[in-house]
C-alpha cells in the first residue's frame, strides 16, 4: 500500500501553487473547478511519485496551527526529503533568502536527520530533511 496524496485547505490557490512548484518542484495538473460548490484544487505530483492537493472553497476555517511554537494535534508536517547534507544547506539559504523564516535548523536530530523546518505561504510547516 502506498499513500496516495495529502490535502490541504489554502485561501490562496495560486500562491501555495507557485510556491510548491517553485521551491519543491512540484508539477500541477490542471486546476478543478467545482460550479456547484465553489470547490477548486490543483494535484502537485513530486519526482519522487507523492502528491499534494491543495484546495480552496469558501467558508473554510483558519488553520489552528501556532506559526512559531504552539502545535494542535492531527497532521503537522510535511517533510521533503534530499539527497544530501548540502542539499539542506542550499534549500534552507534559497527559502530564507526569499523571506521564508527558519524556524529551527539546518542541525542533526536525535534520531539522526539533517533537516530544517519552515513554513509555506499558508503557515503550513515544512521539513526539508536528509538521512543517511
Amino acid at each position: 500500500m502506498i499513500l496516495e496524496h495529502v490535502a490541504v485547505w489554502t485561501d490562496n490557490l495560486e500562491r501555495l501553487k507557485e510556491f510548491y512548484q517553485m521551491y519543491f518542484g512540484g508539477i500541477p495538473n490542471k486546476l478543478y473547478h467545482n460550479p456547484n460548490t465553489g470547490f477548486n484544487s490543483y494535484f502537485l505530483s513530486f519526482s519522487s511519485g507523492a502528491r499534494l492537493e491543495i484546495m480552496q472553497k469558501e467558508g473554510i476555517p483558519e488553520n489552528l496551527n501556532d506559526r512559531k511554537t504552539n502545535q494542535h494535534l492531527g497532521l503537522i508536517h510535511l517533510a521533503f526529503g534530499v539527497g544530501t547534507k548540502e542539499e539542506v544547506d542550499v534549500k534552507a539559504a534559497e527559502l530564507k533568502k526569499a523571506g521564508f523564516e527558519i524556524l529551527r535548523g539546518p542541525r542533526t536530530t536525535g534520531d539522526g536527520y539533517y533537516e530544517f523546518e519552515t513554513l509555506d505561504p499558508d503557515g503550513n510547516r515544512i521539513e526539508v530533511t536528509f538521512k543517511d
